[in-house]
């Protein structure tokens, strides 16, 4: 039992406390419901052994606004109260050790230890100290965070409430005067670092305890995973891994190329080496699989780790793209992918921030023709993100548009869309949209583009990629838009295909709508083949391969530019910022040529087959028209750089004219219209002879 004389100072401590703790709860009540009564069931539980009577307790509950309402131990049965008083008695308790030990250390070079005074005032006060430290924490909300998932930022609310608790603490012996001697200035400063360092510290520790797995379970976790990359990503995977023992899977080690981090540990994992070492790595700790955690790493390295995986049997995985991520769920380990055949261009991938390249997009009305196809349908996703007023998404394939249509409402909750089921072929519906929504921009991306369908197929080749083309910008146009953005091809340069052509003429319709149009901005954007669009050579080998081959390839020497739909897209959006309005025609650039034979290889060896020996390569031959190699300006352009890195603008050395390109669509659609194959290939050839031999001409004098 305390002297009387001890517990009067300590009583006449918690009358002041009362006063205290009500105005500190009515400034903050509001931004923690709950609290004081949670809070008062403490102060009832908790201070009953300082003469504080049912009645008191009864007083203190009204004077806190919580009126006296079922008893505490019924309150503490549940579940979330149980865990907080938990909270509350163990703070109390540190707080306690803490009050306690700044005494010690105050009085440490003493040599009689702590003044008699001062043990009277650490005895009386100790337990106001611990259990008003509580309170504040408890108004402060430190208590309803789980101590398991403390983290660092998580130890600037813990600093905060100490420095509250201090406040406090120096303004009750101040204005209180419990004793009639001083607490010593230096008992709060310690005080204080004691109360940082042992309520973090214990939460801390028990979060430590909560990640290290049981040792049962790290024995039964057979499979090392080596980790290329030591950077965020990285560090992500090797924290999950040891948070999680049953994935099955342990971090073995990273490798970096960073000479800083070589010999060192992250989230206590080791880096081995560089990535050119990484054919001894692998033959040194002999993973059980390798996961690549750079999203953004170079095609070069990619292609240099699947090699030497390749070669031992090891297999790969990713991390996704930001891109992926985005769409995807939110456990990393759940997100790692196979290599794909677009990790391994040999290129570093295009990066951008699309809020800033984008930004011309932003409270604007945007229409997508196309919407529903590949390329279309990436550009609403894309778009989505830097958050138009309006997008209209456009098609006339009913399953497709209300594929993307569900996309944009449950995978990016976007809801300022509208769904419109339109030919772009039609003049009269074309106009109707145009004139209901008046979009600020175009992105006209429908178009046929399968070149054997499209040799079988002139009419509707012409029809649908020549024709579509200017009904849509004449429409755009006419309703008063200020860009549009042709979505094109590398196969409308020097075109010896129907489709090639077709794609030809939707560029000259484009530039000759620019100069007759000066109001709105008309630009094309060229580019190549797009990997795993729909039909690519991509889909159609790896179904292929599935079906255990053969892989057709249509000529060893055939080669193509490959870009990710991603890239493409983003491009695409950074091009539709660029053009001055009169056509301008914009490539982007692709880095080198692959070749068609090495992209089947390459598929086939990321599938787990050896090329030639588990899947045999057949050569088709050429298609009629098909180029070995695609080009990407015609004879009479020159490239002409831009601002923006990876796009160039193609410049003709001689103006299209106008009023040719009119008249030539004219008989174009005549030809369509009466259904004239014959005469309509004919006239096809006659206009790309026409154009081949205008630009031959060189420019005008």
């Amino acid at each position: 039992m305390l002297p009387s004389e001890t517990l009067k100072p300590a009583n006449s401590m918690i009358a002041s406390l009362g006063i205290g703790m009500q105005a500190l709860s009515a400034v903050i009540r509001t931004k923690t419901p709950g609290s004081p009564r949670a809070l008062m069931t403490f102060v009832a539980a908790s201070t009953s052994g300082l003469k504080m009577s049912a009645s008191t307790a009864d007083q203190h509950y009204t004077r806190f606004g919580v009126p006296p309402k079922g008893e505490p131990v019924a309150r503490l049965m549940d579940p979330v109260y149980r865990r907080r008083a938990e909270q509350f008695v163990a703070d109390a308790v540190l707080a306690a050790a803490a009050f306690a030990l700044a005494f010690v250390l105050r009085f440490l070079d003493v040599p009689f230890g702590i003044p008699h005074r001062y043990v009277t005032m650490l005895a009386g006060s100790v337990a106001f100290v611990a259990i008003g430290k509580s309170i504040v924490f408890e108004i402060l909300g430190l208590h309803r965070k789980w101590w398991r998932y403390f983290q660092l930022p998580d130890l600037w609310p813990v600093v905060r409430a100490a420095a509250v608790a201090s406040a406090l603490l120096i303004a009750v012996f101040t204005l209180a005067k419990p004793y009639s001697y001083n607490l010593p200035r230096s008992v709060v400063v310690f005080d204080f670092l004691l109360t940082v360092a042992f309520v973090g510290g214990a939460r801390l520790a028990r979060r430590t305890i909560a990640e290290r797995p049981d040792r049962a379970m790290r024995r039964a976790r057979s499979r090392g995973l080596l980790i290329i990359g030591a950077g965020s990503g990285g560090q992500m995977v090797a924290r999950e891994l040891r948070l999680n023992p049953n994935l099955g899977s342990r971090a073995i080690g990273f490798v970096d190329d960073d000479p800083g981090k070589r010999g060192m540990s992250a989230a206590g994992v080791k880096v081995l080496g560089p990535t050119d070492e990484i054919g001894a790595i692998l033959d040194r700790t002999g993973p059980d699989e390798v996961v690549i955690a750079i999203p953004s790493a170079p095609g070069t390295l990619r292609a240099k780790v699947v090699a030497a995986c390749r070669d031992r049997d090891i297999p790969v995985r990713t991390l996704p793209t930001v891109f992926e991520l985005l769409r995807g769920g939110v456990q990393l380990t759940r997100q790692l992918r196979e290599v794909r055949v677009e990790d391994v261009l040999g290129r570093d991938p295009v990066v951008m921030e699309l809020d800033r390249v984008g930004a011309y997009l932003e409270d604007k009305i945007v229409l997508v023709t196309g919407a529903g196809g590949s390329i279309g349908a990436e550009i609403c996703r894309q778009i989505a993100r830097v958050r138009p007023r309006l997008m209209i998404l456009l098609d006339h394939a009913e399953d497709n548009l209300f594929r993307i249509d569900r996309e944009m409402l449950e995978e990016w909750h976007f809801t300022r869309v509208e769904a419109v089921l339109a030919d772009c072929k039609e003049p009269e519906r074309m106009l109707e949209v145009m004139q209901r929504f008046k979009p600020d921009v175009v992105f006209h991306a429908a178009a046929y583009k399968h070149v054997a369908l499209m040799e079988a197929n002139p009419l509707e080749a012409v029809r649908n990629n020549a024709i579509a083309t200017r009904v849509t910008a004449e429409t755009a146009a006419a309703s008063g838009a200020e860009r549009f953005v042709l979505v094109s091809t590398d196969k409308a340069v020097n075109p010896r295909t129907v489709m090639g052509a077709s794609k030809a003429m939707a560029e000259w319709i484009v530039e000759a709508a620019g100069q007759r149009h000066t109001a709105t901005r008309f630009i094309s954007v060229r580019f190549g083949n797009v990997l795993a669009s729909s039909g690519s050579a991509v889909p159609i080998f790896r179904s292929q391969i599935e079906k255990g081959g053969p892989v057709t390839v249509t000529h060893p020497d055939m080669a193509r530019y490959f870009m990710t739909i991603h890239e493409a897209v983003q491009l695409v959006i950074q091009a539709g910022d660029l053009g001055a309005g009169a056509g301008d025609v914009f490539v982007l650039e692709m880095g080198e040529p692959v070749r068609i034979l090495d992209l089947a290889r390459n598929m086939i060896a990321l599938a787990g087959y050896e090329p030639d020996a588990d899947i045999a390569i057949e050569f088709i031959g050429p298609r009629p028209g098909e180029k070995l190699r695609e080009e990407l300006f015609n004879s009479d352009e020159r490239a002409q750089p831009t601002s923006a890195d990876r796009i160039v603008r193609a410049v003709r050395t001689r103006p299209l004219d106008p009023d040719w390109v009119v008249r030539s669509v004219d008989r174009l659609e005549a030809f369509v219209t009466s259904g004239d194959e014959a005469g309509l290939a004919e006239r096809v050839v006659e206009l790309v002879e026409e154009r081949l031999a205008e630009s031959a001409l060189g420019p005008p004098p």
